[in-house]
């Protein structure tokens, strides 16, 4: 007998972390799986474009060390905007270093993101020691940690034993990793959190190697968050109508997914 695929909702009450609890309800509430990759350089155009997809996303993903004119007032107005709109945020550093370095990369320099971001992810490289760094940072803080299983990128190197590697050592760390950057569910953790990019409804791929799928796709194979960025503010977009678009199509994807 098939068990019956349990709610965004459901899946939440068991979880260790926080921010995972927040993360699950708060999908729930505002009927949205669309995570916003907001990757522009200035100031005023990110936060112009949060607060026109801040509506309708549950997860807004940064790179705050591309924004040329990063100051604190941008970290403040952010904050507003997620009380405003209702999100999480999703700080996409990929950490890749020793821990006593990533836990200095976490907390200090003129990003901070520990005080601000409620999720960070990793690379799993440098072994456990790279999650038990951002977890002297972070847990305190009720922040929560994803590990780059896989990439969307074409040619890229995290398959296999690699990918095999770093579920073990989310399992070994579960009060603090919510959850990986991955294409499909994995059975020996299924209750820990994929979110997936490289997700778009028009094309395919790009000539920088980026390979596209659609949010059915990857909900059909496990995935809980879809990431989308250029889709939905790219040149010619309108942000306001896609970003709706892609909350629709990915919640009916879990819906339809939830009946099955």
């Amino acid at each position: 007998m098939t068990t019956k695929m349990k709610t965004y909702g459901e899946r939440a009450i068991s979880l260790p972390n926080k921010t995972a609890r927040e993360l699950l309800t708060l999908m729930e509430r505002k009927k949205s799986n669309l995570a916003v990759a907001l990757d522009v350089t200035t100031k005023q155009e990110f936060l112009d474009i949060a607060d026109k997809v801040g509506p309708h996303i549950c997860c807004l993903k940064t790179h705050v060390d591309i924004l040329e004119d990063f100051d604190q007032d941008l970290i403040d107005k952010l904050k507003k905007l997620q009380k405003k709109h209702d999100f999480i945020i999703f700080e996409d550093r990929k950490f890749a270093d020793i821990g006593n370095t990533v836990k200095h990369q976490y907390s200090k320099g003129i990003y901070k993101i520990a005080e601000w971001a409620d999720i960070v992810d990793a690379h799993a490289i440098p072994g456990d020691g790279i999650i038990t760094g951002l977890k002297e940072i972070g847990l305190p803080l009720n922040r929560g940690l994803l590990l780059l299983a896989e990439m969307s990128s074409k040619g890229n190197l995290a398959t296999g034993a690699y990918t095999e590697a770093t579920i073990e050592m989310a399992k070994r760390h579960k009060d603090f990793v919510i959850g990986f950057i991955s294409g499909k569910k994995f059975n020996s953790c299924e209750e820990l959190i994929i979110m997936t990019p490289g997700i778009s409804l028009d094309v395919s791929n790009d000539d920088l190697g980026q390979q596209y799928k659609t949010p059915r796709n990857v909900i059909e194979n496990g995935s809980d968050i879809i990431i989308v960025g250029r889709g939905i503010y790219g040149k010619g977009k309108d942000a306001v109508i896609e970003a709706q678009r892609y909350r629709n199509a990915g919640w009916n994807a879990y819906l339809e997914k939830l009946e099955s």
